[in-house]
Formats: C-alpha cells, structure tokens, sequence
C-alpha cells in the first residue's frame, strides 16, 4: 500500500511540475506578445497604441502618449523602429513579474542588446515596466 501512495505522490508531483511549466510558458509567451505589440505600434508611428503597452507606473511618469513616446525616441531610439529583432532569453524575476531578452538591430545596422521587464496586471495582462538598452558587445559607433 505504502508502495501505490508513493507511486500516487510522485505522478501527482510530476503533474504540477508539468503545469508549473505549462503556466510559465504561457506567461513568457504572453509577456512576449505585449513586447511585439509595443515595437508594431512604435513603427506604425502609434503612439497610443504603444503607450498602452507600458505599465501603469510608466504611464504616470509619462502622462500622455506623446511624452512617452518623446522619452522613448530621447532614450531608446533603436526601439522605436529596428531593422530587425531576436528574444533571447526570459526569468521570471519575481511572482508575476519577467525580464526578456531581446536582441535588435537599429535602422543604422548597430547591434544593441535590451533587457524589458513586465508585470502581470490585476487585470492579467502582462505591460512593460522598463527597458535596460545598450550597444551589443563588440559595436562601435
């Protein structure tokens, strides 16, 4: 009997193990798609389409769409419209919250390296709560 009960654990443990990782994924994916939004608004030239991706902290910084789009264009230009774009890879940093990987290229060809974090929303969406840019190792300007 001892023998079933511990067989019973070990497949019941295997399981939620499985469906951690089915929700983490679901999670990264997600936190993904709020970035992909983010840059198809920024290269529409929508700035309220990309604004609405950015977390509420973010928004209060930045009270309209213009001005956070003036930040971004100041402070993170090869954003705004990459020539191309990689995610690397993500960690959930703490509950709800994930730092992805992203590797792009600017307009100009220069590689960069960004680290975006997100965190999920009372409401279940996941927005940007920032974005750490720097050139890729090796570019020079």
């Amino acid at each position: 009997m001892r023998t079933v009960a511990s067989l019973l654990i070990l497949v019941l443990a295997g399981l939620a193990a499985r469906a951690d990782d089915a929700s983490r994924d679901t999670a990264r994916r997600a936190a993904r798609a709020t970035i992909e939004r983010q840059i198809d608004a920024f290269r529409r030239n929508d700035a309220v389409g990309a604004y609405a991706e950015a977390a509420p902290q973010i928004r209060n910084l930045f009270p309209s769409a213009e001005t956070f789009i003036a930040m971004v264009a100041k402070g993170y230009a090869p954003v705004l419209r990459p020539r191309s774009y990689r995610f690397e890879t993500a960690q959930e940093t703490a509950e709800d919250e994930i730092a992805q990987g992203l590797s792009l290229q600017d307009e100009a060809g220069l590689d960069w390296v960004a680290l975006y974090t997100l965190q999920r929303q009372i409401d279940g969406q996941w927005r940007i709560t920032g974005c750490q840019l720097k050139k890729a190792p090796g570019e020079r300007i």
